[in-house]
């Protein structure tokens, strides 16, 4: 079992700093690599040690492998933290940190492999027992192979980028007149987004909920689920509001979905955290992806269970067994977060900057994952999120009104920021009452467009 003593965190913002403080808190030393563009950043003046690993392009710095091996070994850090984006979820990456003797703080490079590839791991997770949506078994080369698809399970189809993510290599075909062009569609945005353009087809749901079930798995056996959340608001098939638990489950739903996917991945083998995605529509769950990494979402489940994933991450990377069983886990209360991005709130242009004035909100079980502070100046480089507020009541109308005076309290000057898109939202009936699907944030915009 590896003695873990110091942790290279491979990213930055405020995913960088969340890891930081995990680390201190369990006795851990830090490096912070960090690109030129962020010499000035928190988490960078946190780490007990920096190293610059390139300039301010991802492609020179945060996704530069050799650069940070080289800050690894220069700073004798036996661990590796990927976070979230960047080079989380890449295999390769993985398998150079184990090679070079480190300890990588994430799933088997096989794992991520395997779950990167969205043909084979529909066809793993089903084998394992997950429901997943019907569609084609695997990829679909020509139109001719897409229409005996469509014949079996109907329109309307989506097609999907079979290494795809985050909407990009998705089209979607109403009729069969529409096939042959989200087919070539979608090969072409596959192949630049991604460098493959192999694509599947998936019945396309009407109006479903997108809930995520969180899971933690050791190397002695043991697996847990931590409950769903419900991430249903979403702009571009971007997640932009998240809650927990899901308004739309009941609790004998949530245990049933909950003991399917942890006996799924302990069959698989899987270690460390993870997250099975659904698609939930009348009353049915199917299988999206598997996330093999930290979600930015985490926080909401960390609130309802009193459980640090970081923590746990880490411990299961050293070696360790999970700190607690399933029996141990009790779901309390009702947490929601907001991610504010450094963009105008109705355009959503980026909006970098310096930021002139910060306050953060305060009080009762507010929290916030950000690593804003008064004069930063925020990089136009990178994603525009810039923090994640994150509030938790004893009830899902006591956490909205506590997330509407948190939003109140906070100031970013100096930018644009999407707080005032939250407020606005917050006093929506459908999302007050918990009534809304994955269209309902694009088709409420396009009505505030037209007013």
């Amino acid at each position: 079992m590896p003695k873990l003593t110091k942790v290279l965190i491979a990213n930055r913002g405020e995913i960088a700093l969340r890891v930081h403080r995990a680390c201190k808190e369990m006795g851990l030393q830090t490096v912070a690599v960090h690109s030129e563009a962020d010499r000035d950043a928190m988490h960078v003046r946190l780490a007990d040690e920096s190293v610059c690993i390139g300039p301010a392009p991802v492609g020179k710095s945060y996704l530069n492998i050799p650069a940070i091996i080289s800050a690894c070994e220069i700073t004798h850090a036996d661990a590796v933290h990927p976070g979230y984006g960047f080079l989380s979820e890449n295999a390769k990456f993985a398998e150079i940190v184990e090679a070079h003797g480190m300890v990588f703080i994430g799933p088997t490079a096989d794992h991520i492999r395997l779950m990167g590839d969205k043909i084979a791991a529909k066809k793993a997770v089903m084998e394992a027992g997950i429901p997943v949506v019907p569609g084609s078994e695997g990829g679909v080369d020509t139109l001719e192979d897409a229409h005996r698809v469509a014949k079996d399970v109907g329109f309307p189809l989506l097609v999907k980028a079979a290494a795809g993510g985050g909407g990009r290599g998705m089209r979607l075909a109403k009729t069969a007149d529409d096939l042959d062009e989200a087919l070539s569609g979608a090969r072409q945005e596959a192949l630049a987004a991604f460098g493959d353009g192999s694509v599947y087809l998936e019945r396309y749901l009407t109006l479903p909920r997108h809930i995520e079930v969180q899971i933690m798995a050791d190397t002695h056996g043991n697996v847990v689920h931590l409950g769903e959340r419900d991430c249903s608001l979403q702009r571009r098939h971007q997640k932009i509001l998240e809650e927990a638990p899901s308004p739309a489950l009941t609790p004998k739903q949530r245990t049933e979905i909950g003991d399917v996917v942890a006996k799924a991945v302990a069959k698989i083998g899987y270690r460390g955290a993870g997250t099975i995605e659904f698609l939930y529509e009348n009353g049915e769950f199917f299988f999206i992806e598997m996330n093999t990494r930290l979600q930015v979402e985490h926080p909401v489940t960390e609130e309802i269970t009193d459980i640090d994933l970081v923590r746990e991450q880490i411990r299961v990377a050293a070696g360790l067994e999970l700190s607690f069983k399933q029996e141990d886990i009790v779901f309390h209360g009702h947490a929601i977060e907001c991610r504010i991005n450094a963009e105008h709130p109705r355009t959503f242009a980026p909006s970098p900057g310096t930021i002139t004035d910060f306050h953060a909100p305060g009080g009762l079980n507010v929290r916030l994952d950000s690593a804003l502070y008064a004069g930063y100046k925020i990089p136009p480089y990178y994603d525009s999120l810039i923090g994640k507020l994150i509030v938790h009541g004893k009830t899902r109308e006591g956490a909205i009104l506590r997330l509407k005076r948190a939003l109140g309290e906070m100031v970013v000057g100096g930018i644009n920021t999407t707080i005032p898109l939250f407020e606005d939202l917050l006093n929506q009936p459908d999302i007050v009452s918990g009534d809304y699907n994955i269209h309902w944030l694009e088709n409420w915009l396009k009505e505030q467009e037209e007013k």
